[in-house]
């Protein structure tokens, strides 16, 4: 695609861990173009090459190194759609003056994840949920709007939930070894992290039981806010020693009482909503389920169609719940900065951010939902 045909995006908390991988995972996409970088006020006046202490493996691209950092405010130049990868303690005030001033933010912050008219979204598990911004515009008056996605370990979670909806998912138990990168940078220290594992993440328990209540509910009115799920979900959460991988240990139990076949056959079949198979992005087997008991490669395994699917196995009987398996996300590819821009698809797709709707005149039809 013509970059005259690409939606110009900005990108709020730029210098960042997550801000960077947002930085590479846009570069070369066919429907955005990364035009405008957001971030504190000792980074804004320089260029992003000066500005960001680059950590990531890949080189930072060039079509952005250039640019010049500006405070994390709306102004004149801001496209109307922005990514947000902002630190929590800055994130939602920030954020909604964006909405305010007409901007769509795809936040990939927990300020407003469980705010009952903001959408928290992952498009192959509730693409229906993005129907809340109409509400959410709505109700707060804004021009603009704030989407979601999930924590990060509460994707890889829900994406290996949801083909087993069709059984009916009563209660869920769930510990999670997740990376260092979920702690940003520098994050944890050296001393306390190598040879060592923290049993205790702050908060993050609270979060994922909370948001994958959210993500499995349902919308009873198009638009209206959504009834979280009446799924019990229990979380241990461990910080371990590794760089990129969030691995998820579930046990998990089902009304329907499938074997451990009939799950690992729901799991492969497993495509999501058809619609989002054509967004650039979408793995097109979000879950990729391996046979046998195979070593873990958490590397190898994290990238899993470009970091995007989530990779389960050993899904065995459990005596306790019923059946029990192991899922394995890319912490912040997945987990954060792919998460967003795959909403940012969805909106895209669903005509979200056409003229009609972005002045304010109507909702888009929901053909693109069932």
């Amino acid at each position: 695609m013509s970059r005259d045909f690409q939606h110009p995006v900005g990108l709020l908390g730029a210098t960042g861990m997550v801000g960077q991988q947002f930085a590479l995972y846009l570069e070369g996409h066919p429907w955005f173009r990364l035009a405008w970088l957001g971030a504190s006020e000792r980074s804004a006046g320089l260029h992003y090459a000066h500005a960001a202490r680059w950590v990531q493996d890949r080189p930072m691209p060039a079509g952005v190194a250039g640019l010049p950092v500006r405070p994390a405010a709306p102004d004149a130049e801001c496209p109307r759609l922005v990514f947000s990868a902002m630190d929590a303690s800055v994130a939602g005030g920030i954020e909604r003056a964006f909405a305010r001033a007409g901007h769509f933010v795809l936040s990939n912050s927990r300020n407003h994840r469980l705010d009952p008219d903001v959408p928290l979204v992952i498009p192959e598990v509730n693409p229906e949920h993005i129907a809340l911004v109409g509400h959410q515009r709505r109700e707060r008056g804004w021009p603009g709007a704030i989407v979601t996605n999930p924590n990060c370990s509460t994707i890889t979670l829900a994406l290996a939930l949801a083909p087993l909806r069709p059984f009916g998912i009563r209660r869920v138990m769930v510990t999670t070894l997740q990376a260092v990168s979920g702690a940003g940078y520098p994050g944890v220290p050296a001393m306390d992290m190598l040879g060592n594992a923290i049993p205790f993440i702050d908060g993050e328990e609270d979060k994922i039981a909370a948001e994958t209540c959210k993500v499995m509910g349902t919308m009873r009115e198009w638009g209206e806010p959504v009834e979280p799920a009446a799924v019990t979900v229990s979380a241990h959460c461990n910080r371990v020693a590794t760089v990129d991988g969030h691995l998820v240990c579930a046990s998990v139990e089902l009304e329907a009482r499938p074997s451990p076949a009939e799950v690992r056959e729901a799991m492969a079949g497993f495509r999501g909503h058809p619609q989002e198979l054509a967004f650039p992005t979408a793995p097109q087997r979000p879950v990729r389920v391996t046979e046998g008991v195979d070593r873990p490669q958490p590397r190898r395994d994290a990238m899993a169609g470009r970091g995007m699917a989530v990779t389960v196995g050993r899904v065995r009987e459990c005596p306790v719940l019923g059946v029990k398996f192991v899922a394995l996300g890319h912490n912040t590819i997945r987990g954060a900065a792919g998460a967003s821009v795959l909403n940012a698809e969805l909106l895209r797709t669903g005509g979200w951010l056409e003229g009609d709707f972005v002045s304010g005149a109507a909702d888009p039809a929901p053909a693109h939902v069932d």
